[in-house]
C-alpha cells in the first residue's frame, strides 16, 4: 500500500457515505481547503488528524500511519493539465501571470509568494447572473536575500 491507494481509499469511502469536505474539516478543526488537500494525498496529517481521518473514511491502521508520511507533492498527472477546471487555473496563470508577478515585486520589491507560509478560502458567492467562484490565496511574502 502507497499514499495513492490511501487517497483511493479516501476518495471511495467519501462517495460511498456521501462525506463533505467541509464536513471533514470541522472534525479536524482546520479549513476545508487544507484538510481536502492532505485528504488528497497532498498534506502531512499529525497522529490525532490521521486518526480522526481514518475513523472518519473506516481506514485500517497501515493507511493511517501513511497519511503521517511527508508526500510527494504535486499531484498533476502531466505537465499541462487536461482536467477542464485545472486547465483554467493554469490558463489564469499563463494569462495573468506576469501581471501578478509584476504587482507583487512593485508593492513587495523582489521575491515570492509562499504556498507554504500560506492559506486559501474558497466560496459561493451569489450573484443574480450567475453564481461565482470566490477563491482567495494568502501566501507569505518571502524577499530574496543578498549574500
Amino acid at each position: 500500500m502507497n499514499r495513492n491507494d490511501v487517497t483511493e481509499m479516501i476518495i471511495a469511502a467519501k462517495i460511498q457515505k456521501g462525506i463533505k469536505w467541509g464536513d471533514v474539516a470541522k472534525k479536524i478543526g482546520l479549513s476545508k481547503e487544507w484538510v481536502t488537500a492532505g485528504c488528497l494525498g497532498q498534506m502531512t496529517f499529525d497522529k490525532k488528524q490521521a486518526a480522526i481521518i481514518g475513523k472518519i473514511f473506516a481506514l485500517s491502521p497501515e493507511a493511517v500511519a501513511l497519511l503521517q508520511v511527508v508526500p510527494y507533492k504535486g499531484s498533476l498527472p502531466t505537465a499541462v493539465p487536461t482536467d477542464p477546471l485545472i486547465y483554467r487555473w493554469y490558463e489564469i496563470v499563463n494569462v495573468y501571470g506576469s501581471t501578478i508577478k509584476e504587482l507583487i515585486h512593485e508593492e513587495f520589491g523582489d521575491g515570492i509568494m509562499s504556498a507554504i507560509d500560506f492559506s486559501m478560502d474558497i466560496k459561493r458567492e451569489p450573484d443574480p447572473k450567475g453564481d461565482r467562484v470566490n477563491v482567495v490565496l494568502s501566501g507569505k511574502f518571502l524577499p530574496y536575500k543578498t549574500y
